[in-house]
């Protein structure tokens, strides 16, 4: 095998340990509530119906009916088990989630009846630890280490070869687009192997991908690859592709989307299928065979037996004469699409496995991992990488695999290997030109510009787009909880501001019911502590709807209005921790729109000279205040 990939290899199977591990612990050491609390688990959950799935499997639907609230990680693709709380140490029932919805879930069971024990109630459903992801990853990164020699498109991928270009297309030009956007598109275009759309945030990426995807599709027949590594950004390319009569089909049932997504899934476009009425019609009859073979009773003779035997034979035959029925709709579906959209691990769902493509676009590129990258490529003759490797990087659990590179993207590297083949937006759409300009600095090389419509537009006359409240001296000290951090007096302090200023809103009569608001911290613990806070204002309620408090890697992706952020860490130190990695505070300043409030330690912070050049930058542009003000007043 090719070094290169099996150092990959290597890293990943240190991920995959530490995962697997954290996992064991969360379920081994803790009791059903607390895996509820945790997210692993629905319990109690009821029975809505039963059903004869793929391959004559039990096919389960479910709801909970308690503690609805609770965010979960049960989802689509996710293998999980039925289990029983009346008598924990019996085995459960293993399948895998195919739909989740709202309270509702369906999971096919890898049993052709139900366990007795399901008759005694208190049962639940637990996710399983995702071991399909990682062997889909380890087997793309094998395959590719072992076929290095013979694929042009993994060496260019690695640095080894070039990418190349076909000069002679005519430009395209597209009025709806800015100069850079049209840059890209064509550079997609042109790219016989590798284009590179670098996005910075509110750069108009999505519109710019849409734009050469609706290109693409002009110069060919075959269906378009599309993948990202969340289920809500492909979502999001998929709703825009629709928007503009693309017909896509997206693998696998994302949580929790809108009715018109539910529409774009393969799942649904089967549904709709006119040969689908015959597979609903088998179903029936397989279920009506298996129901009268589950009338016999225990103690019953040969010729009984027999029956029984030849009752489920039947309910099996039809059972495999849907499954073949299934596979000729969804062949049909899919080679009626114009653009096939899934999440990088989707790429290697059954019904799309052993299919090629010639393009594959992963957007979101730099928030995914390398070897989740490799399952779509293997399958195609040039790819497209778009996003923005200067934000978050993929979550890794591992901290010795991180330290090694394994959050290293690869789209971080071709931006490195192939500067040739990558195009910036450098217009932005999100930002005043005063919050933009220190990101743009720091991290696109000042070569960011703010549109017009965006430039100087604030919440209203005078007032100041950015401020850097200064708690040094104050005595705000940061307190350890467990592996986080919270500063009660900083949020305490970031509440007043930021209710202060909403007030003042109401008195500039500006229209305050279509503002919207986001509070963020780096670490989790002060995120709840800032919840009850921000909740327990008395004039929260005028802003329910429209304020959101949340951690910065949880506001990846957005934006509001205005965007306060509490930075907690104050020690005589100047420890910063995780707030070293500045790409996550590139994140959170570049989520404000018109206004943004930083509150901070400078003595903290300052040791760290990425905030001592932006603290410095508050001071020459008269955006920096003391803490002390806000407490005198």
């Amino acid at each position: 095998m090719n070094e290169y990939f099996k150092e990959q290899l290597d890293l990943l199977k240190l991920e995959r340990r530490v995962d697997e591990e954290t996992y064991e612990q969360n379920i081994r050491n803790t009791g059903v509530q607390q895996q509820r609390e945790n997210g692993f688990v629905w319990y109690p959950i009821a029975i809505r119906g039963q059903d004869t799935g793929r391959g004559g499997y039990v096919s389960l639907e479910v709801e909970r009916t308690t503690h609805q609230h609770l965010i979960h990680t049960l989802q689509s693709g996710r293998k999980a088990e039925l289990f029983s709380n009346y008598n924990p140490d019996e085995a459960g029932a293993k399948g895998i989630i195919q739909h989740v919805g709202g309270d509702r879930l369906r999971i096919t069971l890898f049993v052709d009846e139900l366990p007795d024990w399901t008759r005694h109630g208190k049962l639940g459903i637990r996710a399983l630890f995702d071991d399909d992801s990682y062997d889909a990853m380890e087997l793309a990164l094998t395959t590719a280490g072992n076929t290095y020699d013979q694929n042009r498109l993994t060496r260019i991928l690695t640095g080894k070869a070039v990418p190349t270009f076909d000069d002679s297309l005519p430009p395209v030009i597209l009025p709806y687009l800015n100069p850079s956007q049209n840059e890209a598109v064509n550079k997609v275009l042109s790219a016989n192997d590798l284009a590179i759309v670098h996005g910075p945030p509110g750069t108009g990426k999505t519109t710019t991908l849409v734009a050469a995807t609706l290109e693409l599709l002009k110069k060919t027949s075959k269906p378009l690859l599309a993948i990202a590594p969340s289920n809500t950004a492909i979502d999001l390319l998929c709703e825009r592709l629709a928007q503009k009569g693309v017909r896509v089909v997206r693998i696998g049932n994302p949580v929790r989307v809108s009715d018109e997504l539910q529409e774009l899934t393969l799942d649904h476009r089967i549904s709709v299928h006119p040969d689908f009425k015959r597979i609903r019609e088998l179903k029936k009859r397989a279920s009506e065979f298996r129901n009268m073979a589950h009338k016999y009773k225990r103690n019953f003779g040969p010729e009984e037996r027999q029956q029984r035997k030849a009752l489920f034979a039947e309910a099996g035959r039809i059972s495999h004469e849907v499954a073949h029925l299934e596979d000729f709709i969804t062949e049909d579906e899919l080679h009626r699409a114009q653009v096939i959209a899934a999440t990088p691990v989707g790429a290697y769902h059954y019904a799309i496995r052993d299919l090629s493509f010639d393009t594959a676009l992963i957007d979101e590129a730099g928030q995914a991992l390398e070897a989740a990258c490799w399952i779509p490529i293997l399958k195609v003759k040039k790819v497209i990488l778009a996003g923005d490797h200067l934000q978050l990087p993929p979550t890794v659990k591992s901290e010795e695999a991180a330290r090694k590179g394994l959050t290293l993207t690869l789209m971080e590297k071709c931006a490195g290997y192939h500067p040739e083949a990558t195009v910036l937006l450098n217009e932005q759409y999100r930002m005043h030109e005063k919050i933009m300009y220190y990101p743009s600095e720091t991290f696109y090389g000042s070569r960011l510009q703010a549109h017009e419509s965006v430039r100087t537009q604030t919440l209203f006359d005078h007032d100041l787009p950015l401020e850097f409240i200064d708690t040094a001296g104050c005595g705000f000290e940061e307190q350890p909880v467990s592996t986080s951090f919270v500063n009660p007096e900083e949020g305490q302090l970031l509440v007043t501001v930021l209710f202060d200023y909403l007030r003042g809103l109401k008195l500039e009569n500006t229209r305050s019911d279509e503002i919207t608001v986001g509070v963020l911290s780096p670490y989790k613990q002060q995120v709840e502590r800032l919840k009850s806070m921000v909740t327990a204002h008395p004039d929260y309620a005028n802003w329910s709807s429209q304020l959101t408090v949340n951690t910065i890697d949880g506001f990846q992706g957005q934006e509001r209005d205005i965007m306060v952020i509490g930075m907690v860490r104050s020690n005589s130190e100047g420890k910063t921790g995780f707030l070293n990695e500045t790409r996550r505070m590139n994140v959170a300043m570049t989520r404000a729109r018109k206004k943004l409030v930083v509150i901070g330690d400078s003595s903290t912070l300052g040791a760290q000279p990425f905030y001592e050049r932006f603290i410095t930058y508050a001071q020459e542009n008269e955006f920096y205040r003391s803490a002390w003000e806000y407490m005198d007043s």
